[in-house]
């Protein structure tokens, strides 16, 4: 009898790697317009709340990478095991990385109780700027049991397949704080007007909604796991698997923020201007590699499904169309940064300055945008099939190894430029060594877990 999953193995790859990504593409797409409408609202409290929100993005950050990293874990052993068809590995898979993520929320109350106050202290001695970073920062750490038990949940969707579920769940979230975020910072509707306070409420609100509505839609129907007591267990296997992938995919989250401090430390020695060039770019990258990163969304599940039954074409064929698709979106991302480059710079009401300085850059860093999809794809595809290390190594080339080195050395006799040239010249490196590394796994270790 067919399972209810089994169409990642029997449904044609291309409209299953599009079945999967576009819904994927669709959430992320919400998120990024949540984030941007909940940066003008609290703009509108003056400059001291949005500074107070941007000292406590480090410590959200890092609880998105935690929760993101290991649930990234979680749907990639998911779908293995459900490959391999060991079904008894799935569910106790689902249900141990519930209760990890249950110990994760547990840490993040201790790091919201103790460390908050000491850390946002290192940036800023102005006391209303450090009051409200406090209040906002203690509200989503201390109540980051929404954030990660729902991203936990949304990933053993994804691990299943069960895409169109999750981009609809984590839209539903998006609004839901979008409708709170004007009502608990301004005090509309007979609420008390609450400022960054209320921003992090209508944060952690959208977040518990999300998880409650898993809650209900896991109770209504029958999927591909189960997520019971009666399967949690302390699984050595289950957690290395877990913790292998999720450990290194979290790394990867943190990779661009530290990787734009180490170049503004470069650029600001050259003019504040190349510093708003760079912040202006990594807002407009967002837009760029986000239907990339969709696909590699889509991408996890069906080829940990399909390495996990032994179905070495599919998972190449999926790559394969993966890299299509792909390199598709950054050749339109490349001729797009190649053809109106001033009028992209013009929608951030550049001055001459910024927007002559910025249309360099964006010239010289689109000549990797092509190139970066190999990295991104193989990437994705070693997360799916449970590979941490193997994706750890090529998102360090990508943002780390390769173009901060070559980023120091390039600004001494090219100024400014030298640091563009370094983020083509980091995809290069990292495609290079994708390639060998999917080869060498190719040669001998497909075997399921």
């Amino acid at each position: 009898m067919e399972k209810k999953h089994d169409f990642m193995k029997t449904k044609p790859l291309f409209s299953l790697l599009m079945s999967m990504s576009v819904p994927m593409m669709l959430s992320m797409l919400i998120q990024s317009l949540y984030n941007i409408v909940d940066s003008i609202y609290v703009a509108r409290l003056g400059t001291d709340a949005l500074t107070a929100v941007s000292l406590a993005f480090p410590l959200q950050n890092i609880i998105i990478s935690v929760a993101v990293g290991i649930g990234v874990g979680i749907s990639s052993a998911i779908s293995i095991y459900l490959g391999a068809g060991k079904q008894l590995e799935a569910n106790r898979t689902a249900t141990i990385g519930m209760a990890l993520s249950v110990f994760h929320c547990l840490l993040f109350i201790l790091i919201g109780i103790f460390v908050t106050k000491p850390f946002l202290s290192l940036f800023t001695s102005k006391e209303t700027v450090l009051t409200q970073a406090c209040q906002y920062t203690y509200i989503v750490l201390c109540v980051s049991f929404g954030c990660i038990l729902q991203v936990a949940m949304e990933k053993i969707f994804q691990g299943i397949g069960e895409m169109k579920i999750t981009m609809f769940l984590l839209a539903t979230g998006c609004v839901i704080n979008i409708v709170l975020d004007p009502i608990l910072i301004f005090g509309l509707l007979g609420f008390p007007a609450l400022g960054v306070a209320g921003a992090a409420i209508a944060t952690v609100i959208g977040q518990i909604c999300a998880f409650l509505l898993y809650i209900v839609v896991y109770m209504r129907r029958t999927f591909a796991v189960s997520i019971h007591p009666k399967y949690l267990c302390f699984d050595r296997t289950i957690i290395t698997q877990i913790y292998s992938v999720g450990i290194p995919s979290s790394i990867m989250m943190t990779l661009p923020s530290v990787l734009v401090s180490i170049l503004n430390r470069i650029l600001i020695t050259f003019s504040d201007i190349y510093v708003a060039v760079l912040g202006i770019y990594f807002k407009l990258q967002t837009f760029i590699y986000m239907p990339a990163n969709g696909i590699v969304q889509g991408l996890r599940p069906i080829v940990g499904y399909n390495y996990g039954a032994g179905e070495q074409k599919r998972v190449k064929l999926a790559i394969q169309y993966s890299l299509l698709c792909a390199g598709a979106i950054m050749l339109l991302g490349t001729l797009l940064s190649l053809v109106f480059p001033s009028q992209i710079f013009a929608l951030f009401d550049a001055s001459s300055s910024l927007s002559k300085a910025g249309v360099l850059a964006l010239r010289i860093i689109s000549a990797g945008f092509l190139i970066s999809s190999i990295g991104i794809i193989y990437s994705g595809a070693f997360e799916g099939l449970g590979k941490g290390k193997q994706s750890l190594l090529i998102s360090l080339l990508r943002q780390f190894l390769i173009t901060i080195p070559a980023a120091f050395l390039l600004s001494r006799t090219l100024g400014p430029v030298g640091v563009w040239i370094s983020f083509p010249a980091g995809e290069i490196i990292a495609a290079i060594v994708s390639f060998f590394l999917l080869k060498k796994f190719e040669k001998g270790v497909y075997s399921p877990l």
